[in-house]
């Protein structure tokens, strides 16, 4: 159905009547008479078929069809005003609001950084960072860019997704454990040592992933001295001292530069997870998108 301009005109004087608090305030801020106001809702009200002032000699009041409608028309009139500086910007320069999701480390760790350097240079954005480990529903939600580690190899051609790679999985440990215990030769001297894993949120701990020698990727459960539910806090506990693990090179990149864990075994090393970008396909040309997407795909996963 086509939006007609008397719909248009017919939105404004509802929202602003809603945000004003009164027909004559609405008039007053749209340079209008009380009465147009006043008939302009009333025609809205007519063709909607619906209610949406309760009104009193004191005050206006919504219905609950009125705040849902409320709610819908400032939607609309946000993303119209972001369109019209798109537009005034001649699609060059990032501008508007912009919602990401990531994950919870990797997301402190790697995006935060970028993210603080691009609203650093383009002002006029307006940037929402949530921290979630789930899979988040970008539609369901209204994120405008993801950052995912895992999830599925395809994906629907609703949703455009930039492959920044996969990790590599080390073993490492500190020097001070290394001097008490010996450093491993062997996978087999490896498995002797206590492990520090990762503990996931159904309960169960992340396994040592191996390489078999016919070039299959293996898993071992081990027995672990901790298990923590935090990346950071298994670097930690292993910088600490407190035993082994095999972690992805971007969460300890700077305590290996340091000195202050090692790697053991190089040979054993193999990818995890992939790390991809994701983007509804609908938002891809908008500078916003297009701009941040640039940036993400400095992020460093190994």
């Amino acid at each position: 159905m086509m939006m007609t301009q008397d719909r248009l005109k017919g939105i404004t004087p509802f929202v602003a009547s809603v945000e004003q608090g009164s027909f004559t305030a609405a008039a007053a801020v749209l340079h209008l008479t009380s009465s147009a106001v006043s008939k302009s809702v009333a025609r809205l009200e007519a063709r909607l078929g619906s209610q949406l002032f309760e009104r009193t000699t004191r005050r206006l009041a919504l219905t609950d069809a009125g705040q849902a409608f409320y709610e819908t028309c400032t939607r609309v009139l946000n993303e119209l005003s972001e369109a019209e500086s798109v537009l005034a910007a001649q699609r060059t320069i990032p501008v508007g609001r912009l919602r990401m999701a990531v994950p919870h480390t990797f997301g402190r760790m790697q995006v935060v950084p970028l993210l603080n350097d691009f609203c650093l240079h383009n002002p006029e954005m307006q940037v929402s960072l949530s921290f979630s480990d789930r899979i988040v529903d970008l539609f369901e939600e209204g994120v405008d860019i993801a950052v995912r580690i895992g999830g599925p190899a395809d994906y629907p051609p609703s949703l455009g997704f930039r492959y920044l790679g996969r990790e590599k999985l080390i073993f490492c440990a500190s020097p001070a454990w290394l001097a008490q215990h010996g450093t491993p030769a062997s996978w087999q001297e490896l498995a002797s040592h206590r492990a520090i894993v990762y503990d996931r949120v159904d309960g169960s701990t992340s396994p040592w992933h191996l390489m078999s020698p016919d070039g299959r990727m293996t898993t071992r459960t081990m027995a672990h001295r901790m298990a923590l539910g935090d990346g950071e806090a298994q670097v930690a506990a292993v910088v600490a001292g407190l035993g082994v693990a095999q972690m992805a090179t971007w969460l300890m990149e700077k305590q290996l530069q340091r000195g202050e864990l090692v790697q053991i075994l190089p040979a054993l090393t193999v990818e995890g997870l992939p790390l991809t970008v994701i983007w509804p396909r609908k938002k891809q040309l908008t500078p916003k998108v297009d701009a941040l997407l640039s940036v993400l795909t400095a992020l460093r996963i190994a």
